[in-house]
């Protein structure tokens, strides 16, 4: 046998056998994903009422929307709900921050990551949870969420943002507040999705814009959510 014909044999076995690995891997990886669902679950359900905000990693301490998403955190608390973040920097830790300088639940829902991901340190000790499936993670903040509020932010808060959107369309789960903050980041995508996806297109339905709001003040954010929970006679109950 030729030295070529030798190593493709040796390729075709090592191929087999992480081809099997793989397998086996993936029959394991179902009990992990069991033990996050359960785990956010259990955690998740002795939480009342509470606001997810989402927004960039990458935002500085001293940026405009961090200082923002601060403050529109701790009016979040001081009315009673509870605060839910990715549980990193940036938005995120302005997020918990707030939520912890306004005495409310500060919760994380942080997710293992190469690079830009690790909690901050204003989340409450017993409200950190860890995942390794983003998709885990995505079910817990719409399950556990009666508005979201979208700072400025990348593909990630883009994500989150349209699957709450397609997720309310389909009538997947009941209706809550979407709250976009800035609308100087906001208005381009709003104007194509208005001009372009919709009018142009029609690739959606004029009536789903109706699930967005756009403001740029935190009274404004709490004015959305309390109207929306008025509607339907609901209130905090921590």
């Amino acid at each position: 046998m030729s030295q070529e014909n030798k190593d493709q044999n040796t390729n075709e076995k090592l191929q087999q056998k992480n081809w099997s690995e793989i397998r086996s891997n993936d029959s394991w990886a179902i009990f992990k994903i069991m033990s996050e669902f359960v785990n956010g679950f259990e955690s998740m359900a002795r939480l009342g009422p509470s606001v997810s905000i989402f927004g960039s990693a990458r935002t500085k301490t001293d940026d405009k929307y961090y200082l923002l998403a601060e403050k529109i955190a701790k009016k979040i608390a001081e009315a009673g709900y509870g605060v839910i973040t990715g549980g990193g920097p940036g938005i995120m830790e302005a997020g918990n921050k707030g939520a912890y300088n306004g005495g409310g639940p500060s919760i994380g829902l942080n997710i293992e990551l190469p690079f830009e991901q690790h909690f901050n340190p204003y989340i409450d000790g017993d409200k950190n949870l860890n995942f390794d499936y983003f998709f885990v993670r995505k079910v817990m903040f719409v399950k556990y969420s009666q508005g979201f509020v979208v700072m400025p932010g990348g593909f990630g808060t883009l994500d989150e943002l349209f699957e709450a959107i397609t997720l309310i369309q389909t009538k997947k789960i009941e209706k809550f507040p979407i709250i976009l903050v800035g609308r100087e980041f906001w208005s381009g995508l709003m104007e194509w999705i208005e001009n372009t996806m919709i009018s142009k297109y029609h690739n959606a339905s004029p009536d789903d814009l109706k699930l967005i709001t756009i403001v740029d003040t935190e009274d404004e954010v709490l004015d959305v959510i309390d109207n929306f929970y008025k509607k339907y006679n609901l209130s905090p109950n921590f």
